[in-house]
């Protein structure tokens, strides 16, 4: 039975591999094998962005302000070691089109984009911190801060692109943010 599981696990690792093959950078992927046979994936790691609503977001660094906005929303943005332009385009696209604003109904049925809203977007790398084995989290899966620094800009310029105001915060600085969260609504929003 061992050496089954075990040949389980060693053609799981290799279909696993064979995925990778190709790709420039470390795939952080974890697997398990589930019962003889097959194997799933655990997690993957992503682009990740938490939205949340605002009616006003103010982002200070050494007291100063650094961006601020009206209504619209803060985006903190994770982005991963296995992240692309296109995960950036994918996101962008995303958040701007979300129907997360009220219509004139009092529905959720209106966009960044049909609401003229603003955006205040602020990288934060702990978006990927891993919290599953001990007390302090492990931040391996976050992209390193050239590779993040490169797509964070990308992800801004996706935005501007569409003629939406933008705010940022300041990359790989210490941030004081302040928001009036309007709803309040807060969601996950993941590149894949």
């Amino acid at each position: 039975m061992l050496d089954t599981l075990n040949q389980d696990a060693r053609i799981c690792a290799s279909d696993w591999i064979s995925q990778c093959i190709g790709i420039e950078r470390l795939c952080f992927s974890t697997f398990k094998t589930k019962q003889p046979g097959g194997c799933t994936r655990v997690r993957d790691f992503f682009m990740r962005a938490v939205i949340q609503r605002v009616t006003s977001c103010e982002v200070r660094t050494d007291n100063q302000i650094v961006g601020k906005i009206g209504p619209g929303l803060v985006v903190l943005l994770g982005i991963s070691r296995s992240d692309e332009a296109k995960d950036a385009e994918y996101l962008s696209d995303k958040l701007i089109h979300l129907r997360i604003f009220e219509d004139e109904k009092g529905k959720m049925n209106s966009s960044l984009l049909e609401t003229g809203g603003q955006i205040m977007i602020i990288s934060q790398f702990t978006l990927l911190g891993n919290c599953r084995k001990g007390r302090r989290p492990s931040f391996v899966e976050a992209a390193p801060p050239e590779e993040a620094r490169r797509l964070y800009e990308y992800f801004v310029s996706q935005v501007k692109s569409k003629n939406i105001p933008v705010a940022t915060g300041q990359f790989q600085a210490k941030m004081a943010v302040s928001l009036v969260n309007d709803g309040p609504v807060t969601l996950v929003v993941e590149s894949k």
